[in-house]
């Protein structure tokens, strides 16, 4: 095993994201460091104005009372405020900890008591309320600070206070403490820490991943050299705060760099502003382009038969010579000409609406995006590519370099990234990017990273000899054997499923059985647009989702899926044998998901065992009841009545997998 490499140190002592923000506000001084659009208008300010409202801030806390080393909770949607207030945390010494906006209560509960933190910071009256109802059991709690005020004029305010106030009292106080302001900010090294985000809890309660500076500094770095961003640069700042992913690009990389960090005015105007602003580098994890082609897809659907006849035949095209174009390879000049004129009639306009007509860097991550979706983005000449990461890592553990970029990998470790795979397949890395801890978790980290910085992944994979390149089969925990002895490896299939518009999500069975089962989610929107193309009548999901003419259309897409997974030797034995479209969708509220849209196995496995047995007995039918959570906290339950289809599968052209 190769021996830990000496830690990086601060590039012209830019040893934290304060520094970064000095430098920032002399450097950029009149340069736009954030936009947000607020009643259909786009404000902004430039990195010196940034620099006195997190000054301000920071003087405000500091005659609050906080101090160094306390917790300040972040809770709300992508505003500036909210980023303000992580760095004026950090200029303070504090530690900002993110939490995911639409959590509930309880949730937020764990994570407020796990870290103590004596501060919060949230934007509205729906984030206030959820804190008030558990702040009784919260005991180091004291302190909140609110940006929107609506609704909150007559609640008791000794505890709760306006931003804006805390900025004018700072402001009023900056003789007093502006030296105290410098001294604790001079005191931040490359080993403070920098922020804590809690994991998701796929498998169990969330972790809180402690990094430092030199973590998110150095990631941001690296990152950013490796694909030549700059100032000039423009992101959309729209994905949940509490994650990593959202963290590393608006604040470590838009404080290294100086980009500008644009924030959308609410989810529902989101896709607007995205073509409003019009980004250069654009992240998104594949559940938002899986819903962004189901809208395409919809859309021309709608469309006359001449508009749709251009459209197929256009993308029939993109897909043969798109991706080859925007990597710079050999295309005859006949299929340029023509790749040329639907850039201008079919290609171009669909990324003006999509947004991503600047688009110069995009990413995905936080799981497997299916290699249909992914292709027909880059044949668009959309540089989109994958990255591999997660928050223990400071996001980047492998990427794609341009001109390499392969639907079935997830590229070369990124810069001054170590990445070894054990004997079971499972991946390990350490880099700069690596967690310094889980915080009051010693046991969890010293079974996730080694004493001489190794972390494990929980992912299996391996290189390919000829490219170096890095595949991911599946979660190691997830990936087993059928009682055959073929391989089982359900994101493989999931994805491919999902590539469908009115597929919104599947989760695939099969681990030590003789055949593979589904669970499918239909896509409500897609699959309620073709109802009522069709004069489909129809009252509720569960009525849409059982109609006959849906199974059927699930089922020869299931079929298709199939016959894909077939050639794939590896892999043939994962063909779906029969499916159930489930009477709900899966739901972060009901505990089936996670907040970052990832299924756990586990509790769905444990809560529809009904369904399972029925699937794997042979029933055409099954009767079930569900417990649900509505939108106001209520539980109640719902019953349903599934059809059980069965599904043609291919020969198998299956490989055993050999015994450990």
């Amino acid at each position: 095993m190769a021996q830990s490499s000496q830690p990086a140190q601060p590039t012209g002592g830019l040893s934290s994201i304060p520094a970064l923000l000095q430098r920032n506000a002399e450097k950029f001084s009149n340069k736009a460091a954030y936009r947000e659009k607020e009643f259909g208008i786009w404000q902004h300010w430039t990195w010196a104005e940034t620099e006195k409202e997190i000054e301000a801030l920071a003087l405000g806390f500091i005659n609050l009372g906080v101090n160094e080393g306390d917790f300040i909770a972040i809770i709300g949607r992508n505003r500036p405020y909210f980023y303000w207030a992580m760095v004026a945390a950090q200029s303070v010494g504090a530690i900002p900890v993110p939490l995911y906006q639409d959590a509930s209560a309880e949730e937020m509960a764990y994570v407020l008591d796990h870290c103590g933190a004596r501060f919060v910071v949230c934007e509205d009256q729906e984030q206030v309320d959820k804190v008030i109802d558990i702040q009784d059991d919260l005991h180091q709690f004291e302190h909140m600070i609110y940006v929107d005020p609506r609704g909150l004029r007559k609640y008791d305010h000794h505890q709760l206070h306006r931003f804006v106030d805390i900025q004018e009292q700072g402001r009023a106080a900056y003789y007093e403490f502006i030296e105290d302001l410098k001294e604790r900010r001079e005191k931040l090294t490359y080993d403070s820490t920098c922020v804590m985000l809690y994991t998701s809890g796929t498998t169990g309660k969330p972790k809180g991943v402690v990094l430092s500076n030199r973590n998110i500094v150095e990631s941001a770095k690296n990152a950013s050299t490796f694909d030549n961003l700059n100032e000039k640069d423009e992101i959309l700042a729209y994905l949940p705060m509490g994650w990593v992913g959202d963290f590393i690009f608006s604040v470590g990389q838009a404080y290294w760099t100086g980009f500008c960090t644009n924030c959308p005015e609410s989810a529902d105007t989101m896709m607007t502003d995205l073509r409003e602003i019009g980004p250069t580098y654009y992240f998104a994890p594949p559940r938002v382009f899986e819903t962004q082609l189901t809208s395409v897809m919809i859309r021309m659907e709608d469309a006359g038969k001449m508009k749709k006849w251009m459209f197929d035949k256009a993308m029939g095209l993109a897909k043969r010579v798109g991706p080859a174009i925007l990597d710079g390879k050999p295309v005859g000049l006949i299929d340029r000409l023509k790749y040329k004129l639907g850039d201008i009639f079919i290609y171009g306009p669909l990324k003006n609406t999509l947004g991503f007509s600047r688009v110069r860097v995009g990413y995905t991550a936080g799981e497997a995006i299916g290699p249909e979706i992914f292709e027909f983005y880059r044949s668009l000449g959309i540089n989109l590519k994958q990255l591999y990461g997660q928050t223990e890592a400071t996001v980047f553990i492998t990427v794609q370099p341009d001109g390499e970029v392969r639907a079935d990998t997830v590229g070369v470790p990124a810069p001054d990234v170590e990445i070894k795979i054990e004997d079971n397949g499972e991946i390990f890395y350490r880099s700069p990017g690596t967690f310094v801890e889980y915080y009051k978790n010693p046991e969890s980290t010293a079974s996730t990273k080694d004493p001489e910085g190794w972390v494990a992944t929980g992912d299996a994979g391996f290189f390919e000899p000829e490219s170096g390149h890095l595949r991911i089969i599946d979660r190691a925990k997830d990936v087993g054997k059928m009682s055959g002895g073929e391989m089982f490896a359900p994101k493989y299939v999931e994805n491919k499923l999902k590539f469908y518009p009115d597929i919104l999500e599947a989760v695939l069975f099969g681990n030590g059985k003789d055949k593979c089962m589904a669970f499918i989610n239909i896509d409500l929107t897609a699959v309620g647009n073709w109802a009522e193309r069709n004069n489909i009548a129809y009252s509720s999901y569960q009525e849409l989702a059982q109609h006959p003419r849906v199974l059927d259309t699930i089922q020869s897409h299931v079929e298709v899926v199939n016959e894909s997974v077939a050639q794939d030797a590896m892999l043939s034995g994962c063909q779906v044998h029969r499916f159930v479209i489930l009477h709900k969708e899966l739901d972060a509220d009901d505990g089936e998901m996670t907040r970052t849209r990832k299924v756990r196995r586990v509790v769905v496995e444990e809560k529809f065992k009904d369904i399972i047995e029925a699937l794997y007995d042979g029933s055409s039918e099954v009767s079930t009841v569900t417990e649900v959570t509505y939108e106001d906290g209520r539980k109640g339950s719902i019953s349903a009545t599934l059809q059980i289809r069965d599904a043609k599968v291919q020969p198998a052209q299956t490989q055993k997998v050999a015994a450990e």
